[in-house]
């Protein structure tokens, strides 16, 4: 069955799509990962790898990218592209990666080494960070690091205006968040 075409939902990856007068765009890339597959894996703002992690020109794809992409496509670039110059004050990102240094990208990482390099519990993207510091949509919707919520124990966070939420979660539970575009500081996230 294609729930697509039933209108069930979506797939607005690096998309934009109009919603209840609100704009909403979508974004899936994660800055490189220690994982092997690379479908959904972008350099963030250059192609600094952090210790510990695979660049997007190695490990393995299930479908094909060309090398220029893979060496030289950044989650920066992609973002300055999907958004334009459009004023975003009433847009939603749903961005797969958490902004760095957050509340929402904290990895179990604290106090451990690769060949005596400390790792950075923070692995969210520096380009997705920047973007809404210096764009600031209303809200950024994410996940990815799981953890996250457990280890800073929170699942929101404010940048400048922009409001970011997580359903990340990593129980066996649903994490479900509930929001008023119209009064954020309210939302809620409810598992299930």
């Amino acid at each position: 069955m294609d729930v697509a075409s039933q209108g069930i939902w979506e797939y607005i990856h690096n998309r934009k799509v109009d919603f209840h007068g609100f704009r909403v765009y979508g974004y899936a890339y994660v800055p490189p990962t220690p994982f092997r597959l690379k479908d959904w894996e972008r350099y963030d703002v250059s192609r600094y790898v952090d210790p510990g992690s695979i660049s997007p020109e190695e490990g393995v794809r299930s479908f094909p990218a060309t090398d220029q992409e893979k060496k030289y496509a950044t989650i920066q670039d992609d973002l300055a592209r999907l958004a334009g110059t459009k004023k975003l004050d009433q847009t939603i990102f749903l961005l797969h990666s958490p902004p760095y240094k957050t509340r929402l990208d904290l990895a179990a990482l604290a106090g451990k080494m690769i060949d005596h390099v400390p790792l950075d519990p923070h692995v969210g993207s520096i380009a997705i960070r920047r973007f809404i510091e210096s764009r600031q949509p209303l809200l950024t919707l994410h996940g990815h690091i799981h953890e996250s919520a457990r280890l800073s124990a929170s699942w929101r966070d404010l940048i400048g205006r922009t409001h970011c939420f997580s359903a990340a979660h990593d129980g066996p539970e649903l994490a479900l968040i509930r929001f008023d575009p119209d009064h954020l500081e309210a939302a809620t996230r409810r598992l299930i």
